[in-house]
């Protein structure tokens, strides 16, 4: 058993027989030779093993690919139709030079004297027919304020005289007119746009729209004449 002491300066071995000194340094010393050795043999090793994998890489073989042939079919036409030059139309003949002719039938040339033409007394040519407007075909104005019968829709019916013939047909319903009405609100022109039929409906509606005095459309407050429609209602009393 060997015997030891440490103190400030190394370390004291203390055999049976012989005496031995180790310092500090020479342990550090002898520490920092074995990590050089793990380092060079690490090092060894790992290009060993680097080595090993590139030349196994190497010699790998890669599958190149198979490309497919596409199958290409060449059709030969064995009959092939013979083409024709088309021959073209022969061009023109030249215009013939004039030769003077010895038919005394024929009226010799005359020469149009020059004229002298003052264009500052030409008269300026007519203005354009005016058109006439014609009132009674329906033109849309617009409008801010609708045209209204005075006492309303009830006023109307209370001037609509039933046809006697269409009473006792019993025929009923609502005749569409389209009315024409001025500034003053007077009814000008009458359409009649539904009818049911019968003439005789037709005109007492006609006659019931023109009993009524009107006010008229207005546009920015001011009277304008437009076309207004008006549905007139007929329906007998249930008994």
């Amino acid at each position: 058993m060997i015997k030891y002491k440490s103190d400030e300066k190394g370390i004291h071995f203390l055999p049976n027989r012989f005496h031995c000194y180790i310092t500090k340094d020479d342990l550090v010393f002898k520490n920092h030779a074995q990590y050089l050795k793990r380092l060079e043999l690490a090092s060894i090793i790992s290009l060993t093993v680097l080595s090993i994998l590139f030349l196994g890489w190497k010699r790998m073989e890669t599958s190149e690919p198979v490309l497919k042939k596409a199958a290409i079919s060449i059709d030969v036409y064995q009959d092939i139709p013979q083409t024709f030059q088309q021959n073209r139309a022969p061009a023109p003949s030249r215009p013939t030079v004039p030769i003077a002719s010895e038919d005394e039938a024929i009226p010799e040339d005359e020469t149009i004297e020059f004229t002298d033409i003052d264009f500052e007394e030409v008269p300026p040519p007519p203005p354009p027919p005016q058109e006439e407007i014609d009132e009674s075909i329906p033109v849309f104005v617009p409008f801010d304020e609708p045209p209204t019968p005075i006492g309303g829709i009830a006023a109307i019916q209370q001037n609509l005289v039933y046809p006697e013939v269409a009473r006792l047909a019993g025929v009923q319903g609502t005749v569409l007119l389209h009315l024409q009405i001025d500034e003053k609100g007077i009814v000008k022109n009458v359409r009649v746009i539904n009818s049911l039929g019968l003439a005789d409906m037709d005109q007492a509606a006609i006659n019931a729209v023109r009993a009524v005095k009107w006010k008229p459309a207005r546009q920015r407050d001011l009277p304008i004449m437009v076309w207004y429609s008006v549905p007139i209602r007929f329906a007998l009393a249930e008994n």
